[in-house]
This record gives C-alpha cells, sequence and structure tokens, in this order.
C-alpha cells in the first residue's frame, strides 16, 4: 500500500534492492544481478556483508583473493552474457577500495556493466582519521574513493540511508543504457552502512529494465544509403556492439545479400563465422592480408558498433583510400559522430533490419565477392600452415593450433595482454559467435584468469580455456585457487617465453632492443643481462590444489589438452616457448609508437627513420570527399 515502509540498513537496501531488479530484451526475462563477489574488512562487515549473509539465499556470494580480479571476473561475467546480466564487487576501505580502480577502468572502456560497493570512511567524522584514510588538507570530502570518478560512469557517495532511494535507480539506469554502460560506484561509509531508514516499500518490488533498440533518423538512414549505393569498394568493421545487440545474424544476411565483406575489431570477432567467404577476419594493427588490404582501398566504410581504436585503425592508417568516407552505427553518440560518419545512433540489430530494406538492388558485384572469398581461403590455408610449424621449443602459433583443434565449435578462450591476444585475433577460426572471449580495450594484464572465472561461471555447459603468458601470469596467480574453490572446470594453458615479448617487440621497434623485457639475473654491471630465470610456475598452481601437466612437444601438448577435457575439475598446461619467436605481421598496418627524437642508445636513430617515413600515413581528420551530401 502507499504509504507502507519497511526498515533496514542501508547496506540491507541495497542488497534487497538488487534482488528485485530484471532486464527484459526481446520480450526475455532475466534477473540482472548473479551474485556479488567480495572481501570483508572494516569498512564494510557491519554493513553491505551482514545484509549479504541475511540474504544469502537470495543473492549469492563469491569469496574472491584479490578486488582487481573480482571486477574482472565481473567483467567477464557481464561480456558472455551480452550484458544482460551483471555482477556486484564488495570492498573495505582504503587499499582494497582503491584495488578495484583498475578493474572499473577496464569495465567503463568496454562498455560493460559492473556495479562496485566500496567502504568509505566514517561520515561522521569525529573518529578521523581512521585506519587507511587518505587525508587532505584542502577538503574533509575528499577520500580515496574520489580516484573512481574518472574510470566509472556513475559515482556517488552516500551520506546518509535514504539517498538510496534515488541514487540506486541511477545506478540501474547506467547499468542497463546500451550506450552508458560501464562500471557504477557507490561509495558507503562504514557508519552510514550500518545505519537504519524507514524505506518506502515500493523501492524494492520487482522491477522490469527493458533495454531499448533505438532506431536512427530516419534522414541520415537515408543519407547513409545513398553513400553505400555509390560505393564500389564498401568495407565492413565489425566491433563489440554486434554482438551485444545479438545482430549476427543480421550481420550475416546484410553481407550475403549486398556482397559487402566483413572485417572485425578485437571486441567483434565472431561477428561473422570464420568459413564465410565474406570474412575477412581481424583488421588494423593484428590484421589479417586480405582485411588491411581490402581496407586500404575502401571507399566506403559501414562500422557498427566500434569506438574505432588505433588497434583496429592502424593509428588511422588503413584507410588509405583519399575519397573514402564512413557510416557508423553505434548506440553512443561520441562513437558515432567520428571520423566525420553519417551518424546512425541506434541499436545495431535494428538500424541494420532497417537500413537493408533501403538497398534493396545494390549489390558489390561478383569480381568484388570472389576477390573477398580468394582472401578468406588463402588466410585460411596460412593459418593451417602457421599452426603446423614444427620447432623447438614449440611455436607459440602451435600452441594456439593445438588449443584449437582440442575444442568444440561452443568453446570459448579467454585472454587480454601480451603477445597472445594479437595472435588470436589473427589466427583463432571463430566457429560460434560466443566462442572468442579476449579482452583488449584495456588490454589489461591480470585479467585473463579472473576473467575465465567469470566466463565459466556464465557458460557452465562450455569449456572454458584461458591462454595466458608468463609476465601477466606473475601479476596475479592467486585467482587459480578462486577456481578450485567454486569447483570451476578452467583449462588454463600458461606460455611461458621468460619474460615480456609483446612488448619487447616495441621496444624494438623504437630501438631499444628489448631492454627489460626479458627475466634475466642482474650482474655485477647492474644490467640485467645475466642468466635467464627459470622458473616452474605450474607448481603455483599445484599448490591451490589443481592438476597440471608439463608439454615439452606437440603430441605431450596434445595429450594434455585431451586429459584436461576429459576431467571434471580445472587443469593448468605448462609450455616453455622462445622469447623471440612470433606470428609475423601480414599487411602494411602500422601502429603508432612514439620513438625518442633524440637517443645516444643504438638502433633508435634508424628506428626513428622509419617512424619519420611512417608518420604522414596518419589521416588526423577522415573528412568525407562531399561535405554536404
Amino acid at each position: 500500500m502507499p504509504g507502507e515502509t519497511i526498515r533496514l540498513t542501508l547496506g540491507q537496501a541495497i542488497v534487497k534492492f538488487m534482488i528485485n531488479q530484471y532486464v527484459e530484451v526481446d520480450g526475455v526475462k532475466e534477473q540482472f544481478f548473479a551474485g556479488m563477489w567480495g572481501i570483508f574488512g572494516h569498512g564494510n562487515i557491519g554493513g553491505v556483508a551482514q545484509a549479504l549473509q541475511q540474504y544469502s539465499d537470495d543473492l549469492p556470494y563469491y569469496l574472491g583473493r584479490n578486488e582487481q580480479s573480482m571486477v574482472h571476473s565481473a567483467v567477464g561475467y557481464a561480456k558472455l552474457k551480452n550484458r544482460r546480466r551483471c555482477m556486484a564487487v564488495l570492498s573495505s576501505i582504503g587499499p582494497g577500495a582503491t584495488n578495484m580502480v583498475t578493474g572499473a577502468a577496464t569495465a567503463t572502456i568496454n562498455r560493460v556493466p559492473v556495479l562496485l560497493l566500496a567502504g568509505d570512511t566514517f561520515a561522521e567524522r569525529v573518529q578521523a582519521p581512521v585506519l587507511q584514510q587518505l587525508e587532505t588538507e584542502h577538503s574533509q570530502e575528499v577520500t580515496a574513493n574520489d580516484t573512481f570518478r574518472p574510470v566509472v560512469r556513475y559515482f556517488d557517495r552516500l551520506t546518509r540511508p535514504e539517498q538510496a532511494i534515488t541514487a540506486l535507480p541511477e545506478v540501474m539506469r547506467i547499468l542497463t543504457s546500451p550506450a552508458d554502460t560501464g562500471a557504477a560506484f557507490l561509495g558507503i561509509p562504514q557508519d552510514v552502512g550500518t545505519y537504519a531508514y524507514d524505506y518506502p516499500v515500493e523501492l524494492f518490488h520487482k522491477r522490469i529494465w527493458r533495454i531499448p533498440r533505438n532506431r536512427p533518423d530516419v534522414g541520415l538512414l537515408e543519407k547513409a544509403a545513398s553513400w553505400i549505393k555509390d560505393s564500389k569498394r564498401p568495407l565492413i568493421l565489425a566491433g563489440g556492439g554486434v554482438r551485444y545487440s545479438g545482430a549476427e545474424g543480421v550481420l550475416r544476411d546484410f553481407a550475403a545479400e549486398t556482397g559487402i565483406p566483413v572485417a572485425e575489431t578485437h571486441a567483434g570477432k565472431g561477428s561473422l563465422l570464420y568459413d564465410d567467404p565474406l570474412s575477412l577476419g581481424a583488421a588494423g594493427v593484428a590484421g589479417t592480408k586480405g582485411a588491411n588490404e581490402v581496407a586500404t582501398d575502401a571507399d566506403l566504410v559501414i562500422c557498427i558498433g566500434t569506438r574505432l581504436t588505433d588497434f583496429s585503425t592502424g593509428s588511422k592508417s588503413i584507410f588509405a583510400n583519399p575519397s573514402v568516407r564512413f557510416v557508423n552505427i553505434n548506440t553512443f553518440e561520441m562513437d558515432a559522430y567520428k571520423h566525420a560518419a553519417v551518424p546512425l545512433v541506434g541499436d545495431a540489430k535494428a538500424t541494420l533490419e532497417e537500413l537493408l530494406p533501403l538497398l534493396r538492388g545494390f549489390d558489390t558485384g561478383s569480381d568484388y565477392r570472389k576477390e573477398i572469398a580468394d582472401h578468406n581461403t588463402w588466410w585460411d590455408k596460412e593459418v593451417s600452415r602457421l599452426y603446423a610449424m614444427e620447432m623447438e621449443p614449440i611455436a607459440q602459433s602451435a600452441v594456439i593450433g593445438e588449443v584449437e583443434a582440442s575444442t568444440d565449435d561452443k568453446d570459448i578462450v579467454v585472454t587480454s595482454a601480451g603477445s597472445l591476444p594479437g595472435d588470436l585475433q589473427k589466427v583463432w577460426r571463430c566457429r560460434d559467435t560466443l566462442s572468442y572471449q579476449v579482452e583488449y580495450g584495456y588490454s589489461v594484464m591480470g585479467y585473463e584468469i579472473p576473467g575465465a572465472i567469470g566466463a565459466k561461471m556464465a557458460a557452465p555447459d562450455r569449456e572454458v580455456y584461458c591462454m595466458v603468458g608468463d609476465g601477466t601470469f606473475l601479476m596475479n596467480p592467486a585467482d587459480l585457487s578462486v577456481a578450485t574453490q567454486e569447483r570451476l572446470k578452467v583449462i588454463f594453458i600458461l606460455i611461458d617465453n621468460q619474460g615480456f615479448s609483446s612488448v619487447g617487440r616495441v621496444s624494438e621497434q623504437v630501438g631499444s632492443e628489448g631492454f627489460g623485457c626479458h627475466y634475466r639475473y642482474r650482474t655485477q654491471s647492474g644490467q640485467y643481462d645475466g642468466q635467464p630465470i627459470t622458473m616452474d610456475l605450474y607448481k603455483i598452481a599445484e599448490g591451490v590444489g589443481m592438476d597440471t601437466r608439463v608439454a615439452e612437444t606437440r603430441d605431450e601438448l596434445r595429450a594434455a589438452l585431451a586429459d584436461a577435457r576429459q576431467s571434471a575439475t580445472s587443469t593448468l598446461i605448462y609450455v616453455r616457448t622462445d622469447w623471440h619467436e612470433r606470428i609475423p605481421g601480414y599487411s602494411s598496418s602500422w601502429w603508432d609508437m612514439a620513438t625518442a627524437q633524440v637517443a645516444e642508445t643504438p638502433g633508435t636513430d634508424e628506428a626513428r627513420e622509419e617512424y619519420l617515413a611512417n608518420k604522414p600515413r596518419q589521416r588526423y581528420l577522415m573528412l568525407p570527399a562531399e561535405s554536404d551530401e
């Protein structure tokens, strides 16, 4: 009844509210929050932590080991759920809270919903300074939690329990928005989290948030169709927005009817399956030969659900046609307007459905279709060649090939930083639209293991393969124990090349010869040029109760993968590779890597000359050939 209230603490009100939030997409309803990760401390133990215990039958609690990792697990979960379900993450005050900042940036940059709840210092202040409190002489309002402001889509600090009445719906608005989603943050002072208030019962009624399929402006839709019809060599660049919209089927039909080929970003990989004759694979710095060659001559690019980052555009170098024009389909207005495009601000699926009827009769032609199909066929053969490479130690391409060969169509591969994302983007053959779960918006080291855990929680019926390099593994191996704790079956492939090979390649590009990128002992000269450091990293997995296998040859790797697949528990497979061995680049795509203007180190001057030679390829403004039509 109107006016009826229920007395709850702020912590209890937050959890009770979360339990009753649902989303609906195309008539399908789901509970939005799948659970809450948390590490308890004095900043949250009497507030939200108490509420989690009280409502544990209705909202699962998951015990983490590292606050950053908990956010990454939540990101991995929401990504695989296409942002239609999410998880919350709870920390105490001080270091527990600031540990989540990297995870918050990962979520926001990738446009993935995560709710962050962090303890904060006492609102009443009489105890100040308290343990873990950041003090500033200029304001008593500032706390360590203010570091979240640049990396979240919503920031609030609840200094009174009744503020939840207006804050919580705003949090849901952000988390369920196709355009504004990302990390939402609530700072909860440790005293206020325990305060009680008579909340209106309506706040805790079941609420269904309908995720809309917004449509673009009709006039701009017609203009986009006109530009497409005028094009001779159009190209589609598919980003994560295709998957989050569920537009893969519509994109396939759109490409098939028009003959427009599809290249993909990291987030969009799998939008078109690898063997589709109109699939060119990855574009940009880690692109395929065909995708970047077609991009170079394209006179029109239809960008769908992509932020057009430097990795996808080759630092704005791959679209070299001086007359190239852009049509951008995006729910986020800022992205829709990039490159002076015709901005179609709307849902990818709905926009493609409305655009296709305006293109009836348009076709790129049999010659262009054959050219694209030939690129697709050539690349598939080249991937097979790379997978079959024989060398000692085993090549990374061969490792990827054996992992792929061991998978079923719906199995999932997860990675994030180092050389693996670029290699996987080039060669991994997606046979299912959700099989490629690589975080590369933030390219954050330490995401791989918790991200794979989140993916497995989202898809327990699929096998999840986490591919991780030694550099990022050493940053955060503790989450292996979480997989054991939660009885999750994940197959971890740990590739050890004794250092940071990926950034080592960049170091070589700028003339620094891989300095500081090898794991070696420091010598008497003060340099890291001693013997390589050999570490049996697989023993970390043994220490947390996980099955482990060491594979030195292709046959041993193949056998280990087969055994891991049959196992009911997680397995870590350890493989050593060579620091210098890498999958080569296949195109003229360039990555703007600033190089020292003056230096005494050998090789830097030559690298600077090469950098300056490439710099003119970069187009600062992608203006259309016609400014008004």
